[in-house]
C-alpha cells in the first residue's frame, strides 16, 4: 500500500494578520516530522514558509527547499535545511516540487500560493496525477475559492468528467489523516513525463 513520504506545502511568504496562521504552520511541521514525512517547499526563511520549515527541522524532520536563483536574496534562504536546490526559474521549481512530493497542502497565502494550488488541481483534473491536494482552510481562508469553484460548476465550466478532486481541512490535526485516507482510496499515480516541461 502506498504511503505518503513527502508533502509539498504551498504557503505565504508573509504571516498574515492572525497568529493562528503561523501556529497552524508550526503544528503541521511538527506533525509531519513526528510521522516521518518530509517537507518539500519553496526554500525561503520568511513568513509561513519559514515557520513550517523551521518546525519540521526543530522536530527532527527532513526538509527540501527549492528556490529560484532570483528569489534567494528576497526570501532569505533557510540554511539549516538538509537539501537546498537552486533552480534557474519558477517553471523548474514547480516541476521539481511536483516530482519530489507525494501530496500537496495549501496553507493560507497570496497569489503565488493560489497559483501553485490551482496548477496542481488543473494537472489532476487532466489526469496527470492522483496525488492528493488539500487546502487547510484556517478561519475559513479558502471559502471564497470554494465558492468560486462552485460557481464554475453551476455555470457549466467544470463539467461532468472533469471534476476537481481536492480535500478541505479546517483543523490542522486533520491534514495528515485526510491525505493518508485519500492515498489508501485512490493510490498514487504521477505521470510526470506527460506534464509539459513548459507550462
Amino acid at each position: 500500500m502506498p504511503a505518503i513520504k513527502s508533502i509539498c506545502v504551498y504557503c505565504g511568504s508573509g504571516f498574515g494578520d492572525d497568529p493562528v496562521f503561523a501556529e497552524n504552520a508550526a503544528a503541521l511541521g511538527r506533525a509531519m516530522a513526528e510521522q516521518d514525512i518530509s517537507l518539500v517547499y519553496g526554500g525561503g526563511n520568511v513568513g509561513l514558509m519559514g515557520t513550517i520549515a523551521q518546525s519540521v527541522l526543530d522536530h527532527g524532520g527532513y526538509v527540501t527547499g527549492i528556490i529560484p536563483d532570483f528569489l534567494k536574496a528576497r526570501e532569505r534562504l533557510l540554511e539549516a535545511v538538509q537539501e537546498t536546490i537552486t533552480v534557474p526559474d519558477m517553471h523548474t521549481r514547480k516541476r521539481l516540487m511536483f516530482e519530489k512530493a507525494d501530496a500537496f497542502v495549501a496553507l493560507p497565502g497570496g497569489i503565488g500560493t493560489l497559483e501553485e494550488l490551482v496548477e496542481q488541481m488543473t494537472w489532476a483534473q487532466l489526469g496527470r496525477h492522483t496525488k492528493p491536494i488539500l487546502m487547510l482552510s484556517t478561519k475559513g481562508f479558502w471559502k471564497p475559492l470554494l465558492s468560486l469553484l462552485a460557481h464554475m460548476r453551476n455555470e457549466g465550466f467544470i463539467r461532468p468528467g472533469l471534476e476537481l478532486n481536492y480535500l478541505v481541512a479546517e483543523q490542522v490535526e486533520d491534514v495528515i489523516p485526510m491525505l493518508t485516507a485519500s492515498v489508501r482510496r485512490v493510490g498514487l499515480v504521477a505521470n510526470a513525463d506527460m506534464i509539459e516541461r513548459r507550462f
